[in-house]
Parts: structure tokens; sequence; C-alpha cells
């Protein structure tokens, strides 16, 4: 039988939700920095190749720094690094413009092709069936569209709630 939860007990237990969520969140990203060493690429730099190749062509920094949660200024540092390796090429958009336009080179494209698979993510999920699997992603929407709905969210914050929603 469920007990319905008193207010310090719901407030200790949504607590302790999400230090989970936050504690799961690092973790899967440190497991999966870890297996991508062998690719030779840090994760927030295949974040960005996944980012302008979802995007297409055309794509801005600003764009990319939307779709991966981080600031221009920070996407900026890490293209000019990508573009040394030979991962992508940066292009102004019109010779008299600030602005510019990336591209994934053929070698930025064999990079997300070898990392697309991830065993270390399949193992862990793998302790969940199907089913349970998508009773956790159709909660975790919840979740979003709530944290869509509370006010004080920005324009940004909403964008990528909206992309997560359409996954």
């Amino acid at each position: 039988m469920k007990r319905t939860l008193q207010k310090k007990d719901k407030h200790d237990y949504n607590s302790e939700t999400w230090n989970m969520i936050s504690s799961i969140h690092h973790s899967i990203f440190f497991v999966r920095q870890q297996e991508l060493k062998q690719h030779h690429i840090p994760i927030r730099q295949l974040f960005v190749l996944r980012a302008i190749r979802d995007l297409g062509p055309g794509v801005t920094l600003s764009d990319i720094a939307k779709r991966v949660e981080r600031q221009p200024h920070v996407i900026s540092r890490q293209t000019i690094l990508m573009e040394k390796d030979g991962l992508i090429k940066r292009q102004r958009n019109t010779p008299k413009t600030n602005q510019l336009n990336f591209k994934i080179t053929p070698k930025g494209l064999r990079i997300i092709e070898s990392a697309k698979e991830s065993e270390a993510i399949d193992a862990i999920f793998s302790s969940l069936t199907d089913e349970e699997q998508e009773v956790m992603r159709s909660s975790l929407k919840k979740i979003l569209i709530n944290i869509k709905q509370f006010a004080s969210l920005n324009i940004k914050e909403k964008e990528e709630v909206d992309f997560w929603l359409t996954k």
C-alpha cells in the first residue's frame, strides 16, 4: 500500500531524488568521458560535433551554444581547438561579418561514427527492462514539462526543455 508523504517527508524525498539525478548525471558523464579517451575527444567536443551535424548547414555559434547548454564564448574556444584538430571548419558567413558557420570535416564525421555506441551506457541501462526505461523516460519528460512551466525559466532553458520533449 502506498503511503502519502507528509510535507517534510515530501521535501526530503524530493531533495533526495534530485541528488540521485545529479549523481547519476555526473557518474554517467564521467564513465562516458573515460570511454571516449580511446577516440581522443572530450565529451563536450563530441556534444558540439553532434550539434553541428544535427543542426545542419549554416549552423552558427549561437545555435550550437543553445543546443549544448553552454555560453557562446565557451563554444568559441572549443571550436577553435576543434578546427586545429581537424574536426570542423569555421567559415565567415560573409567577408565583412563576424558571424561564423560551422561544417564537420570527414575526420569529425569519423569520430562521431566511431564514438556512436557506448558499451558503458548500454551496460548501465541494461539493469532496466524496456518497460522500466519507458517509464523512466516518461517520468523525466513530465519533470521537464514542469520545469518549462516554472515561472523563473529564461528563454534558453525553455528552448532546451523543448528539445528534450521532442525526443
